[in-house]
């Protein structure tokens, strides 16, 4: 048996890892309380599980869906965009059902990489857009993302002859790993951009619901043109604590939701009918989940950034997003200082390392575990810094 040379480049998937280690630790008796994977602890809202529960009762759902999803889901999705992003798309050429958001950026790479070719990164960064780049069979090139930049990408410093060879540009506001928000007039200048270089842009906007202190980020596809060079990906997980359904969305550029159609029909049957009907219920249903997800969320960042300030891991406050990117201790590396948190206090985060080359020196804190625990966890780490010092 000869297993594909590709595989050799892919880097073991970063939570698997860590859920391993978490697992092993556990296994051994000892509590640990992780800070490291971003999964909401709170329930998806009952109406929608409802929803969901008697669309599986309807035999009509029984059989495989459409991989474009149904025209109620489709049209749920556009509403959606135009009440909360003022965007007005078509629902038959513009808008795409996913199975989650990871599965089309996945799939995205397939639709615009050949062996050799270049995709624009951002670095630290979500892990897939560099994976699915590699599996397609192309190179990733890395775009930094700066603290003193506020960690947004300098589109000027990109080489002229590395932009004009990339097919595909990744991009990500509200930022994971680092919180970072982005406004219109940076997405202004990415489709300019992206037209003075003849390339796509995807941009992931999974947290654009998860905003605090009367914050509203911007959706890409707000920004002028930005249908004529790209993509918005965006998903329920995060939105509606929906992660164990599977089920987000792509909208933008009818040519790019083609092509991924495409690949997808080829690949997959589509989300199941009882999933889309609960999404629909989501996005047309009562928002104040939304609201009251939030202001649990903004809570747990305000106390966490306090105690990581205290103990001198320097943590910006995120205007968004699920984490706490955090500075670690000068003398330590991002991997050997969350070694040092497992060991002494059964703290599990997340190296900054682990999202590429220039996370090395942080670490990434997720708010998504229950009080009492998050509580628990700053206990921990201030006993720990007095005993440390």
């Amino acid at each position: 048996m000869q297993l594909a040379k590709r595989l050799d480049r892919l880097p073991p998937y970063l939570f698997v890892d860590i859920n391993q280690k978490i697992a092993e630790l556990r296994a051994k008796g000892e509590d640990i309380i992780s800070f490291a994977i971003g999964d909401p602890d709170s329930p998806t809202p009952s109406h929608i599980i409802e929803s969901m529960c008697q669309a599986a009762h309807d035999p009509s759902n029984h059989k495989y869906p459409e991989t474009g999803g149904t025209e109620g889901l489709r049209r749920a999705i556009a509403e959606w965009y135009e009440k909360r992003f003022g965007v007005i798309l078509n629902p038959d050429r513009e808008v795409l059902p996913l199975i989650g958001s990871k599965e089309g950026i996945g799939h995205m790479a397939l639709c615009f990489i050949e062996p050799g070719d270049i995709a624009l990164v951002t670095d630290p960064g979500y892990p897939v857009y560099s994976v699915s780049t590699i599996l397609a069979g192309g190179e990733s090139y890395s775009v930094p993302l700066k603290e003193e930049n506020d960690f947004l990408p300098d589109l000027d410093a990109i080489p002229g002859e590395t932009a004009d060879k990339a097919k595909l540009m990744w991009l990500n506001y509200p930022n994971n790993p680092t919180g970072a928000t982005a406004g219109l007039d940076f997405f202004e200048k990415a489709v300019h951009f992206s037209q003075r270089h003849n390339l796509a842009v995807c941009h992931d906007a999974a947290y654009t619901e998860v905003a605090f202190d009367g914050y509203h980020p911007p959706s890409f596809m707000q920004a002028s043109e930005a249908r004529e060079v790209g993509v918005e990906f965006h998903s329920l997980s995060k939105t509606y604590h929906m992660t164990g359904w599977r089920i987000g969305m792509v909208v933008g550029n009818a040519e790019m939701i083609d092509a991924l159609f495409r690949v997808k029909s080829n690949l997959d049957s589509g989300v199941p009918q009882a999933i889309q009907q609960a999404a629909i219920e989501a996005l047309r249903g009562p928002q104040d989940c939304i609201v009251e997800h939030n202001v649990v969320l903004q809570r747990r960042r305000d106390r966490l950034a306090e105690a990581l300030n205290r103990i001198g891991l320097r943590a910006k406050v995120p205007k968004a997003g699920f984490y706490i990117w955090a500075k670690v201790p000068q003398g330590y590396t991002s991997v050997d200082f969350t070694k040092k948190l497992l060991a002494e206090t059964g703290i599990a985060v997340t190296p900054g390392s682990s999202y590429g080359k220039e996370g090395e020196g942080y670490v990434r804190f997720s708010l998504t575990l229950p009080d009492n625990r998050l509580e628990q966890g700053i206990d921990r780490l201030l006993a720990w810094y007095r005993r440390d010092k």
